[in-house]
């Protein structure tokens, strides 16, 4: 019984490693594709440190293979902060979302 909580255990625990990897990928991803201006239009760091941010949470994420520790906890924090505060500000300044609806983007 042990030896299957053990195996559910690092499943649980890959999972984990595996979600915050590509949270951190994701919000990488969408940092590189905004342009460098409107980082400050909206009062946020600019677009070299929050690149320099999540390049490190990633590069960690990659290094320290458990994602319960405390680097990749603030990893996870920066991506999501990044994610659900600077993102739909920059897209405020960009226009929407980008997919034009009937009465304008959504």
């Amino acid at each position: 019984m042990l030896n299957a909580f053990g195996q559910f255990q690092y499943l649980v625990l890959l999972a984990l490693l595996v979600a915050g990897f590509a949270l951190k990928a994701w919000a990488l991803a969408d940092a590189l594709r905004q342009r460098a201006d409107a980082f400050p239009l909206v009062g946020k760091l600019t677009k070299n440190v929050w690149l320099a941010i999540l390049v490190v949470a990633l590069a960690v994420n990659v290094v320290v293979q458990s994602p319960l520790s405390l680097l990749n906890l603030l990893g996870a924090v920066a991506a999501i902060v990044y994610l659900v505060d600077t993102r739909p500000k920059l897209r405020q300044v960009r226009g929407g979302s980008g997919h034009p609806g009937p009465y304008g983007p959504w």
